[in-house]
């Protein structure tokens, strides 16, 4: 790709950016905002990812625990292994990692459908019954996801604490109160708020790119697949840049 598409590439996707904003921005007037497609995109990549997410989360939290015994619990310094557990989960890991399953799944499906239905006219037909495909199609479908995505992320931090807490019974029978009340000693409320912003950036980022993707298709069935792998690098690299920024941001304010 030369310098003049990559500047045509980036001009387009930042016009496609500012007309899916305002339309978020009067999401609640506008009839072709579609509760069917929300719902669908909120079963599909929330529900159907909870046991990928389940099964991810207790084994993160299960190594950091044992990782965090292993290395620590011999200098009595066990309540660092609650404050790696905010500070590397919470706060890092449970965003990026449910942002990667999202991107593998819906990401992915949002293109390709969204392509295969710019070549089989699916769109052009919308527009010929006065209804906008950028609103019905994808608003839609972005605001399931970013719903998605934030459930996600509290479902994954809820997971590994516990699983967190049922491996530490390997090394120490520690109550369940017990380590709550250690694990909310280094909980702040601005780690909160920090996952819960990043989730919902994530999960804009990860639908709009791949909105934004699966509608540049032209005419040719080819282009799906081009355009899906694009789609999954492009959202890749921008949660990954955004996660820096906003952990950088928030430091900095502290």
């Amino acid at each position: 790709m030369n310098r003049a598409s990559q500047k045509k590439s980036v001009m387009d996707f930042f016009l496609f950016f500012i007309q899916t904003v305002s339309e978020l921005l009067k999401v609640r007037g506008n009839k072709h905002v579609s509760n069917v497609v929300v719902l669908r995109q909120i079963v599909f990549t929330g529900v159907e990812a909870l046991p990928l997410i389940s099964f991810i989360a207790l084994a993160i939290g299960g190594l950091v625990i044992m990782q965090g015994y292993e290395l620590l619990s011999n200098f009595g310094q066990g309540i660092w292994i609650h404050i790696i557990l905010v500070r590397v989960v919470v706060i890092e890991l449970s965003g990026i990692l449910t942002a990667l399953v999202v991107i593998a799944r819906s990401g992915t499906a949002i293109s390709t459908e969204l392509g295969n239905m710019v070549v089989s006219r699916e769109m052009s037909l919308l527009k010929s019954f006065g209804i906008s495909p950028l609103v019905y199609l994808g608003v839609s479908r972005i605001i399931g996801v970013v719903i998605a995505m934030v459930v996600l992320t509290l479902y994954f931090n809820i997971v590994t604490v516990l699983g967190g807490w049922l491996f530490s019974q390997l090394f120490n029978h520690l109550e369940f109160k017990a380590f709550m009340n250690d694990f909310l000693s280094v909980l702040k409320l601005s780690y909160v708020i920090m996952s819960f912003l990043k989730s919902i950036i994530f999960g804009f980022i990860i639908a709009i790119t791949a909105s934004y993707h699966g509608m540049s298709v032209q005419k040719a069935s080819t282009e799906v697949p081009q355009r899906t792998i694009k789609a999954v690098v492009s959202s890749i690299f921008a949660v990954i840049i955004t996660d820096i920024a906003i952990s950088w941001i928030f430091w900095m304010l502290q």
